[in-house]
């Protein structure tokens, strides 16, 4: 087709792919390419903005590594990941729910023993973390694995780092045979996202801060049943109702409580929604 213009490009390129095999990609596809267009015409995209926007998805794929992945931080702090999240983990009243999962864990974290300290030398606080795992009936839930990960006192996981001998702040284990698991670990704090990037540069331009609400994050597995990702914030911190990346949900946030020691302890039980047969 020629002699193509503003009128009429959108209809050609979704002719291009009207032998698209695939169901459910012609349906993403040209919903993509009708709403791209829309948007264009919407805000009257020129040359050079778009040429920006290449610029900063170029860079932002520039910024990706094996240990941080800037397009998960670009769909975090846009709600897109959230978005995702929300639509497809609609569970019975009751079950924990989801949240987002974030660019920071990792494949292969080290395993533990009830009583364990994942910290493995994380500075922070010292906190006892226990719970249980059970179904949406009350039924414990045994040998579920339980994979922890978070951020030491500074901020940061141990992925950031360079000066680190091995895995600290993250560690997978699975609860006992009453569906219960403890383990040791540091308080959870405030952090910023990384903003040295094309990410941070939007934040900052668009007037927002980078700022996550202090959490734990979990993935909970067990055969039969959907699997868990989540977090756990702790109450009365800061950015609860600003979270960088939309995450927060009431259910999951929990109270961290100091003992006469100066340890603190969080108790926090998870609901697994059975999966379809």
């Amino acid at each position: 087709m020629r002699n193509l213009d503003q009128y009429n490009i959108t209809q050609a390129v979704l002719a291009r792919m009207a032998n698209t095999p695939g169901p459910r990609l012609k349906q993403i596809m040209t919903s993509l390419v009708q709403h791209l267009h829309a948007f264009a015409r919407e805000v009257k995209l020129t040359e050079d903005e778009w040429k920006q926007g290449i610029d900063f998805l170029t860079a932002t794929g520039h910024m990706c590594s094996g240990t941080r992945q800037e397009f998960i931080l670009l769909s975090d702090t846009l709600g897109l990941s959230m978005l995702t999240v929300a639509q497809n983990n609609d569970k019975p009243a009751g079950c924990t729910e989801a949240t987002v999962f974030g660019p920071f864990h990792v494949e292969g974290a080290p395993s533990y023993e009830h009583g364990d300290d994942v910290a493995n030398g994380a500075s922070g606080t010292p906190c006892l973390v226990r719970g249980s795992v059970r179904s949406l009936d009350g039924t414990p839930i045994a040998h579920a694995e339980i994979d922890v990960w978070q951020a030491d006192a500074d901020g940061h996981y141990d992925v950031q780092r360079d000066d680190l001998p091995g895995a600290q702040g993250r560690g997978v284990l699975r609860s006992g045979a009453d569906g219960r698991f403890h383990f040791q670990s540091v308080v959870a704090e405030p952090y910023p996202i990384p903003e040295d990037g094309p990410v941070g540069d939007m934040l900052r331009a668009t007037g927002r801060h980078p700022w996550r609400p202090a959490h734990l994050h979990f993935m909970v597995k067990a055969p039969g049943f959907e699997t868990l990702v989540t977090h756990v914030f702790r109450n009365g911190g800061p950015y609860l109702d600003s979270d960088a990346v939309f995450g927060v949900r009431q259910s999951l946030v929990a109270d961290w409580i100091e003992q006469p020691d100066g340890t603190y302890t969080l108790d926090f039980d998870f609901v697994l929604n059975r999966a379809p047969a």
